[in-house]
């Protein structure tokens, strides 16, 4: 693609022909004219020009004439001079014409020269195209939130047959800023805008958020929203700050009808949160909210739970709760259609069924056809529900509340951002091409240091087919390549990839082996897992590699690129290595087979390497970061103990297999790269089988170890495979968990369905081992035979 072209030209510090478009020219940007008056357009084009001035010596300037040379922006339709521009070059606009937020960018040959048209469907669509001109010249759209500095150029041209059309796949794409109590709120409210009202993130916070939701080609945004943070509609600025960057606002599946419910029903509601018993106090208070937002960009959230994330109050059984949530979606639509629109069908509205209420939902809850239905993922990457044919039909259609942040059980996520980039595409491929096309909305807790993992969601929702074609590994380089240089970046590739497989097998945040919201208190003390000796020894190896790998690649990073090396990539590696350090060696430890100075020394180093990335960029980012949210166990000092029991004894199985070792033969089983604990899993389509061959010495059974990824039933009701040895028939296993149960609490925190099945075999010597996908969503990781 030109774009993949254009930016190896500026990595490689070289200049386009001398015959194509220059966008720099001797140090100086070239002009741009839009002569509209949208103001996300204007918004974009000062982004823009901005950009440019850290790029050129001199910047882009802005014009209120057309010149020849330089950039025209515009909405066909809205500028009378860039109208008659169109016509007379015969500039055609059908493919964005009538779309969604599309754009289209063009050179078009004058008889004095050339322009560059950059034309959107409407002002989002403009703005996206606006701001493409950025990542052309090399600006990140981490700029500001990563410290990425683009590089200096003094002559930059594209292609005088330069052409580029985009459209989004996914119409409402954004963040939920959640869990915000350890980073992003004290980071705002006392270092970048320091307020006196205590929990207050402000509109100057907010903007540089909408800036790089922009800059993302992201539409969307679910504010914060906990107890400690004052709501966003309470703080002025906030509002008119998203109008200025073009977000629509929403807010998540406990924050019906734009309200904030966990802080602003105790300042702006009378009596209980409670609809069975106070449903007029209820309706009022949804009502003063409308009646604000008349006229604003808004997404709203249907249904009704608890003040915060919890169950609904007042009710006491499932039956009671769906007759009270059927009372409930109609009476909130006639406040919309009295308050934002008389044709609902013009109102955004989202139903959530989130956790007890996707219950409700699945007991028959009847939800209005024009309201897009919005799933949800288990909290953990796997999503629990795909929508089925008449859910696809619907006019409202499907969207889908995807986490890489998490604070809940069976242990919160919060510090790291480890969910693996392959799980999140392959996930959300799968969403997209089950209908969910409507929204995609990522709950990202503070921003940082989730980076790479929204930039990979946003880039899917905002061009599917593109990502799907370019594969994780490409998407991650092309990234790694943007954000830190091409030098570091190639080199980075496997180190993340390795940093994410290690991560796979057990979260940072989990390696204590503690649990939340568990009556029993021995859940809240630091234990030993479940490894053995070498387990844990080769675990060690594994990251003190992978530490060593990023601080000798740190060489290889330019000067002004240093800081957000350290936020991107060495923060959270090594930050990783150092708790799987101090959690490992203290658990040898316990069992006089490591020294206690070892854990302690690495919870020393997680300390040091948070007061440094405090303290980078001269403070900028103060409270961004505490590697103890919640104050839980994992993230304390290991207490000195001696072990009750003894460390688990390796078992060696006859054979292991890892999916490679597998005979695909007659069969559509995909090998899947960056998933699973060797960094290869095995989609089986339903109905195929896929093999391997083994000798076997005895005359008796085996026992056979399945692992597979801990995904959730697709159809909703079955998720089993069978498996056989030679011609015998298929013994049927299920593996599908049910709610929160503890099988579905260990599947989650180790990132492994398992299943044990012990088969007959028949006669010494070479045997094929059977396995089938009896429905979809069979996904293989490893094989033991015993």
């Amino acid at each position: 693609m030109l774009v993949a072209i254009i930016l190896v030209w500026m990595f490689a510090g070289q200049v386009c022909a001398a015959d194509g478009f220059k966008l720099i020219a001797s140090n100086k940007g070239t002009s741009v004219y839009y002569g509209g008056d949208e103001v996300v357009v204007n918004t974009a084009l000062a982004m823009l020009i901005e950009d440019s001035k850290a790029v050129a010596g001199t910047g882009f300037e802005r014009l209120s004439n057309v010149k020849n040379g330089g950039i025209i922006v515009g909405i066909p339709g809205e500028d009378g001079q860039l109208d008659k521009l169109l016509s007379k070059h015969n500039v055609d606009i059908s493919d964005i014409t009538g779309q969604w937020e599309a754009f289209q960018i063009k050179v078009v040959q004058t008889n004095r020269g050339a322009n560059l048209f950059v034309l959107g469907s409407d002002p989002r669509g403009a703005a996206y195209g606006v701001l493409e001109l950025s990542r052309l010249i090399g600006v990140s759209p981490w700029v500001w939130w990563a410290d990425t500095r683009p590089i200096k150029k003094s002559d930059l041209s594209i292609p005088m047959d330069y052409e580029d059309r985009q459209k989004p796949s996914v119409q409402y794409r954004g963040i939920f800023l959640n869990d915000e109590d350890w980073g992003l709120m004290p980071w705002s409210s006392m270092t970048y805008e320091p307020s006196d009202r205590k929990g207050q993130i402000g509109p100057k916070t907010y903007s540089r958020i909408f800036e790089l939701l922009l800059r993302l080609r992201a539409n969307t945004l679910w504010p914060a929203m906990h107890e400690v943070t004052i709501p966003f509609y309470f703080t002025s600025g906030n509002r008119e700050a998203a109008a200025k960057y073009g977000i629509i606002l929403g807010t998540s599946h406990c924050e019906p009808l734009m309200r904030n419910s966990a802080r602003e029903w105790d300042v702006s509601g009378k009596g209980d949160y409670n609809y069975v018993t106070n449903k007029p106090e209820l309706l009022n208070y949804w009502k003063e909210r409308l009646k604000e937002l008349q006229g604003a960009d808004n997404i709203f959230t249907i249904g009704l739970r608890g003040k915060h994330d919890g169950m609904m109050q007042g009710v006491k059984s499932q039956a009671q709760h769906k007759t009270v949530l059927s009372q409930v979606l109609p009476d909130q639509r006639e406040l919309l259609k009295k308050y934002i629109n008389p044709d609902l069908t013009r109102v955004p509205q989202v139903f959530i069924p989130y956790k007890e209420v996707l219950d409700v939902y699945n007991d028959g809850l009847d939800v209005p056809e024009d309201v897009t239905l919005v799933w949800c993922d288990d909290n953990y990457g796997y999503i629990k529900h795909f929508p089925d044919d008449a859910e696809r039909a619907r006019n409202g259609g499907n969207g889908l509340y995807y986490h890489v942040s998490y604070w809940g059980r069976p242990h919160d996520y919060l510090w790291l951002s480890t969910i693996n980039p392959a799980l999140l595409h392959q996930q959300m491929s799968l969403a997209y091409e089950k209908g969910v096309q409507k929204l995609w909305i990522v709950n990202v807790g503070d921003i940082k240091p989730a980076e790479y993992q929204i930039e990979l969601f946003l880039d899917m929702a905002w061009d599917v087919e593109k990502v799907n074609k370019q594969g994780v590994a490409a998407h991650i380089t092309q990234w790694l390549n943007t954000n830190i240089g091409s030098a570091a970046g190639k080199k980075l590739v496997p180190v993340l990839q390795e940093y994410y497989r290690l991560a796979y097998i057990r979260k940072p945040e989990h390696m204590g082996n503690t649990r939340m919201e568990e009556r029993d208190p021995i859940h809240k003390i630091v234990k030993d897992l479940d490894w053995s000796e070498a387990e844990i020894r080769e675990r060690l190896r594994e990251y003190s590699k992978l530490s060593d790998q990023v601080e000798k690649i740190e060489a290889l990073v330019p000067q002004a690129q240093q800081s957000a090396y350290f936020q991107l990539i060495k923060y959270p590696v090594q930050a990783a290595a150092q708790m799987n350090k101090k959690i490992l060696h203290a658990q040898l430890a316990r069992h006089g087979k490591s020294s206690w100075q070892d854990s302690h020394q690495a919870f020393d180093s997680i300390v040091a390497l948070t007061v440094q990335y405090n303290q980078l960029e001269d403070g900028k980012w103060n409270r961004i970061m505490d590697y103890k949210p919640r104050d839980l166990a994992v993230y304390q000092r290991i207490p000195e103990e001696k072990a009750k029991g003894e460390l688990r004894q390796s078992v060696t199985p006859r054979y292991r297999f890892d999916v490679v070792d597998f005979d695909k033969a007659g069969a559509d089983a995909i090998l899947m790269d960056g998933l699973g604990y060797t960094n290869r899993v095995l989609s089986i389509p339903k109905g195929q089988q896929v093999s391997v061959v083994f000798t076997h010495e005895a005359r008796d059974s085996v026992v056979v170890e399945v692992r597979l990824l801990p995904n959730h039933a697709v159809d909703g009701k079955q998720l089993r495979f069978g498996i056989s040895i030679d011609d015998g028939t298929f013994q049927e296993v299920s593996y599908k968990t049910q709610g929160r149960s503890d099988e579905w609490k260990d599947n989650v925190l180790r990132n492994q369905a398992i299943r044990t099945v012990k088969l007959p075999i028949v006669g010494i010597g070479k045997h094929k081992l059977r396995i089938k996908a009896l429905d979809e969503g069979v996904v293989l990781d490893q094989v033991s035979v015993f």
